[in-house]
């Protein structure tokens, strides 16, 4: 079986480890990854995870594209990826997806993603939401989208935030369902 091909949207909302995390797990799985960031998203990356954070995300793609660059493969639905994730997902990104503003390559490779019917997971990043908000997640999860917010997952005991991104970004690939499950799962406690 061939490595799947993965497009990664980084978007400039708070929360660029996610992105990064993201693209560290899937390379360790083999998968080629398709990255695009915003031009916020390269200041995030920057501010949250230091100067050499774009650089490290970078690091970690098969093939880098151009947030202008509508004529990219990903632009492309004939070009078959197994899935796309968008971590984080800021709401300007949401709302072009929801809107079907494809006015960027991020938001366009989005768009193709919901039309080829292919899973496309949104790590929307906000709080609180507006009624925007959550009418344009309305909307992507009409269309097909999955909302995952990056919610911790408390019950798992984490010592360090890097954890919790870890986690989180392990959830978003398994629903992608390119591999077997590698985000920690709940575990009953031992009947009394």
């Amino acid at each position: 079986m061939s490595a799947p091909r993965v497009v990664l949207g980084v978007a400039g909302a708070s929360g660029a480890a996610l992105g990064l995390s993201v693209a560290q797990q899937l390379a360790q799985m083999g998968a080629e990854i398709d990255l695009v960031t915003s031009h916020a998203a390269r200041r995030t990356l920057a501010e949250e995870c230091g100067p050499d954070g774009f650089d490290r995300l970078r690091a970690q793609a098969t093939r880098l594209h151009a947030i202008d660059n509508i004529g990219a493969s990903i632009a492309s639905g004939s070009v078959p990826v197994a899935g796309m994730i968008v971590a984080p997902c800021s709401m300007r990104t949401l709302a072009a997806i929801a809107c079907g503003l494809d006015d960027n390559l991020l938001t366009r490779a989005a768009g193709v993603q919901m039309k080829e019917r292919r899973r496309l997971v949104l790590l929307t990043r906000e709080a609180p939401l507006t009624l925007a908000h959550l009418r344009n997640m309305t909307a992507a999860t009409e269309m097909g989208a999955i909302i995952l917010p990056p919610v911790p997952a408390f019950y798992l005991r984490p010592a360090k935030v890097a954890e919790i991104v870890d986690q989180i970004a392990a959830r978003a690939i398994d629903l992608l369902g390119v591999a077997g499950s590698t985000a920690q799962r709940w575990q009953e406690p031992p009947s009394a």
